[in-house]
């Protein structure tokens, strides 16, 4: 089997009496073109698209290029029935839901309208820019919401973008749209930070996980956030792992998104019979795989399918390295109760995100096999490698003789899930 690693790929040919499994998820190739799929999201979202007038001043809000959604098909479709109902190019805007990211260049921007681009007004959201947002209200947790003003003030607020596993809202999309992606960046940290329990030292929210909604801290700070900015519909896709339109899922925000979530769920959860002595994940490749941020992902994923203190093996190239210029000051700290204390005082979504790698690399034996020099990788708690062949040869002097593994090709886009 072929693994894929930045551009290029290793391969790996493990004995059947050691091989548990390759995780996948449980595809089957879309019946009907993406822009027909699109069409019958959009034919949901009719019922309010009926209602506008021309002259409505109409904001469709969207995701950046960090995460792909297939916004240059659906945005002139849905971009075609707001002409249709009578509202002019002129007094539609398209609102990129940056959160905390960076603006996007203009390059980003067309790759993002497609066929839009220089026919419809876009704007960059910025997070810091207190003029520019509008305080809707507080939540029940005292998170104080503040979102883009061009939203609150607009007639109509569309959301689009795409549904997902995360790692600790359970699942992207539908109201994440609003909180983080247009909120203000204290509304930002605030609503990532309820992903810890209340008080000091005890640790993340067993709830605020992959794949969960239910009862979930994060996911329930984002619905009160999305619920003040009332939008009128979601046009949510699903993507194949190589980017492919399969589903789109359109109409209330909340329904839209879970029944979005209940069907990404069915094909992307892996059930596992029983977990494993060893892991070897791959991230997908460039640029999957471009930095650690990003590959942390399938690091997340692979290490639901091992026991505590197996091997987890995976191939991330990082090369733009860290994927941030603050994340790696985080593994100053060793001990995981001085790392969260820090993390309580001086929270940032970093931090978070190095937080949750430490504590992988404390329970299990990770194996990174990338581009980053070995000093670095054994500070962030991990064993490096440069190749899959010596990571091989190191997870050998842990697992008993009898070790199962389970390959992962496309570890970021597969949930392992299965007994405790």
């Amino acid at each position: 089997m072929e693994l894929k690693y930045g551009s290029t790929s290793f391969t790996i040919d493990l004995p059947p009496e050691h091989l548990a499994g390759v995780i996948v998820p449980s595809l089957s190739p879309p019946v009907h073109p993406p822009h027909d799929i699109i069409a019958r999201a959009l034919d949901a979202c009719q019922p309010a698209i009926s209602r506008y007038k021309a002259g409505e001043k109409v904001v469709i809000v969207t995701s950046d290029i960090t995460r792909y959604t297939g916004s240059e098909i659906y945005l002139p479709l849905l971009v075609e029935r707001l002409n249709r109902q009578g509202v002019a190019d002129r007094d539609i805007e398209i609102l990129i839901a940056l959160g905390i990211h960076r603006t996007q260049s203009e390059h980003e921007h067309q790759k993002i309208l497609g066929s839009l681009y220089g026919r419809i007004c876009v704007t960059d959201h910025d997070c810091d820019d207190s003029a520019g947002l509008a305080l809707l209200g507080t939540t029940s947790n005292g998170i104080r919401v503040s979102i883009n003003r061009k939203a609150v003030e607009a007639d109509h607020l569309i959301l689009t973008g795409t549904i997902g596993f995360h790692y600790f809202a359970g699942f992207g999309g539908g109201r994440k749209s609003v909180l983080p992606g247009i909120a203000s960046r204290q509304a930002c940290m605030a609503s990532h930070f309820t992903v810890l329990n209340p008080g000091a030292g005890t640790g993340k929210n067993p709830l605020a996980t992959t794949g969960n909604l239910e009862g979930n801290p994060v996911h329930q700070a984002m619905l009160e956030g999305c619920a003040m900015a009332a939008p009128d519909f979601i046009l949510n896709t699903v993507l194949s792992p190589d980017k492919q339109i399969m589903a789109a899922f359109g109409g209330d925000w909340r329904e839209a998104h879970e029944a979005g979530c209940r069907f990404y769920s069915e094909r992307f959860a892996f059930p596992l019979p029983a977990k494993a002595d060893l892991v070897i994940a791959s991230c997908g490749g460039f640029p999957k795989d471009i930095n650690l941020i990003q590959a942390h992902k399938s690091m997340e994923y692979a290490s639901q399918s091992i026991r505590d203190g197996a091997v987890l093996i995976l191939l991330a190239e990082c090369r733009d390295g860290f994927g941030n210029g603050t994340f790696f000051n985080w593994f100053r700290h060793q001990h995981l109760d001085d790392f969260e204390a820090e993390l309580r005082e001086q929270y940032e979504i970093n931090g978070q995100t190095a937080y949750s790698l430490l504590q992988k690399a404390q329970r299990f034996r990770v194996i990174l096999v990338s581009s980053f020099p070995a000093r670095q990788v054994q500070e962030m708690g991990m064993l490096p490698a440069s190749s899959l062949d010596q990571a091989l040869v190191l997870a050998a002097g842990f697992l008993p003789d009898d070790w199962r593994a389970y390959l992962m090709p496309e570890a970021g886009s597969v949930l392992p899930v299965g007994p405790a």
